[in-house]
């Protein structure tokens, strides 16, 4: 496969795609133990997008670290994409000089970079945001259950639909990476959309760095950032613009002569595909590769039947024990 790097400006100009988790059934659920004195970036936003405390006190570490990003190289560009529960979307593109919502990705790779990076227009694209991917629910028999997640699969999509818009735009553009932010636990049933864009993300050669702030480590983002070169992270909120500043802030190119973040362990169990459950232990289709956690006769994804050649031998077996006995 050929590199991209062949179509860079240079090799310290980033792409930097941010999703954030907006998930207002996690951020409602966990206290906030630090002071707004804290904030790495000076006090919290003021927002209806950041009512809850810990959400506003995420939201003033990362908006800073984002100016961060743009002030390191006037060709930087930092693309934020929200993470509902029901839908996703672009928020703010730094490379669009008329900031007009999501008319600003139609044409990626603009080298505009408005500086400093205006937060009062992210965090009202968040409020409405957060307000229209509530109005998408259909049922509130999962926030009752509380298996509510965040549609990550739904946000690292976008992030590659934008880096292949980017790359087919020209010859020249930025080295692109993905920074995912994730606060809710890991929705099972997005095993699949998830590890196909892993897939994507690997082939394209497009590092994924997570960074979980839930109290659970993502068993998702520690496969993507293991398969595409990226660092997974689980900080503290209180310290989180330290460790951003720290650990994403430098180019795929200085990351050579850092001693980032090594993961201990990642955690590579799959999901199944009738319950959407974890599992150790589960059957495999040969045809398709799904995963199955209990036996079945036939593949639910591909229709394949199994465990007919088990049936066959055990037909032949009680042929032989029939013929000896008599």
């Amino acid at each position: 496969m050929e590199s991209i790097s062949t179509k860079l400006y240079t090799d310290d100009v980033s792409l930097l795609m941010v999703l954030i988790d907006t998930n207002p059934y996690f951020w409602s659920s966990i206290p906030t133990q630090v002071s707004s004195a804290d904030a790495g970036g000076g006090n919290p936003p003021s927002s209806a997008a950041s009512n809850n405390s810990a959400f506003s006190l995420f939201l003033s570490h990362v908006l800073p670290f984002l100016n961060s990003i743009l002030l390191l190289n006037q060709l930087n560009q930092v693309v934020v994409i929200a993470t509902g529960v029901n839908s996703c979307d672009y928020i703010f593109d730094s490379s669009s000089a008329s900031e007009t919502g999501a008319a600003n990705v139609k044409q990626p790779g603009k080298s505009a970079n408005p500086l400093p990076l205006n937060s009062s227009t992210i965090l009202q694209r968040l409020e409405s945001f957060i307000v229209e991917d509530r109005q998408l629910a259909k049922s509130d028999a999962a926030v009752a259950s509380g298996k509510v997640h965040s549609l990550v699969s739904g946000s690292l999509s976008l992030a590659l639909c934008y880096i292949q818009r980017l790359f087919r735009s020209g010859p020249i553009h930025p080295q692109p990476r993905i920074l995912c932010f994730q606060a809710a636990p890991d929705g099972p049933e997005q095993y699949v959309a998830v590890m196909n864009a892993i897939f994507s993300a690997q082939r394209s050669m497009v590092p994924i760095d997570s960074c979980v702030i839930g109290s659970q480590h993502s068993a998702f983002l520690q496969q993507a950032s293991f398969m595409t070169g990226g660092v997974y992270l689980k900080p503290q909120l209180s310290g989180l613009f330290q460790y951003l500043t720290m650990v994403f802030a430098t180019d795929l190119h200085s990351r050579r002569f850092l001693q980032l973040p090594k993961p201990v362990g990642v955690d590579f169990r799959a999901s199944c595909f009738c319950h959407k459950k974890t599992i150790n232990m589960g059957y495999v289709c040969s045809v398709c590769l799904s995963i199955f956690c209990k036996s079945h006769k036939k593949c639910s994804t591909c229709g394949s039947a199994f465990n007919q050649g088990n049936s066959d031998q055990s037909q032949i077996s009680d042929k032989k024990r029939k013929s000896s006995d008599s």
